[in-house]
């Protein structure tokens, strides 16, 4: 249809592609400065997977859509999509939110790598005791996504991971063994903290509020959690709303360094 690239453009005002370039520079800049300021929270992928959308849309109605002439694309970009995208968007709006979420902790986002996660022998030692006394616990590692929303239901400790500290937070009897731990960045942030709760349905009937509070974290985050059952001591891990249940000690420490091959902030340990 068109013999090179430069038929294809050939038409455009160049001053219309600069005056465009320049509008989405400026929106970029724009959600830049409210991703710098919402740093921490799980909007920040929802933030990226809305720009990411908003440029692919620019660029595809600019430069395509109406260059090809592609008239029906076009007015369902221009009429129907903003007539019933604020209601559609109202009625499935939890399905919206998870998908803008794994859209925003896709790793093509992720330009920069966290600081290497050290702490893995602690953990892997701790919930092995945890396991073999029956002790009930839940353990969240921050990713890319912040959970300092969550941090704040908790009591904020900023403390150096140990084996030591994590079994005595989880030990019967501590004021904080009922709620989560939350690890940024090497420390543990704070414990007794409160997850939502799944809403799946089809779980099954012998998996407690402590589990149902791990997935339910992971539909909404990009963190790995570890769960040890208190009725059983087993152990359970969770990422992006699966659970893997009855894993031993060496599973776990597999699928640590497993997630730590794809920069999910747990570095392999020499120790481990």
């Amino acid at each position: 249809m068109f013999e090179s690239i430069s038929d294809l453009f050939g038409n455009v005002n160049l001053w219309m592609i600069g005056r465009s370039l320049g509008e989405i520079f400026l929106i970029y800049m724009v959600v830049y400065v409210v991703l710098r300021i919402m740093q921490g929270t799980s909007g920040t992928s929802i933030l990226r997977a809305v720009a990411f959308i908003i440029v692919l849309i620019s660029i595809g109605v600019l430069f395509f859509v109406r260059k090809l002439q592609l008239i029906t694309i076009d007015w369902l970009i221009t009429e129907f999509v903003p007539v019933f995208i604020i209601p559609i968007i109202i009625l499935f709006q939890p399905e919206f939110r998870r998908a803008l979420l794994r859209l925003g902790q896709n790793p093509v986002f992720s330009m920069f790598v966290k600081a290497e996660y050290q702490a893995t022998t602690e953990i892997i030692k701790a919930v092995e005791i945890l396991s073999r006394n029956n002790i009930g616990a839940l353990i969240a590692i921050e990713r890319e996504v912040g959970l300092d929303n969550f941090v704040e239901t908790g009591t904020k400790l900023n403390a150096v991971v140990s084996s030591e500290l994590l079994n005595t937070i989880f030990w019967p009897g501590s004021p904080l063994h009922d709620g989560a731990v939350i690890i940024q960045e090497q420390k543990i942030s704070a414990a007794g903290c409160l997850f939502p709760l799944t809403e799946k349905t089809e779980l099954s009937k012998s998996l407690g509020t402590r589990h149902r509070a791990g997935i339910g974290l992971t539909e909404e985050t990009d963190a790995m959690v570890i769960i040890v059952s208190e009725e059983t001591g087993a152990i359970s891990t969770g990422f992006k709303g699966t659970l893997n249940r009855d894993i031993d000690v060496k599973g776990l420490k597999k699928i640590l360094d497993e997630l730590s091959t794809e920069r999910f902030g747990v570095a392999r340990s020499a120790q481990v």
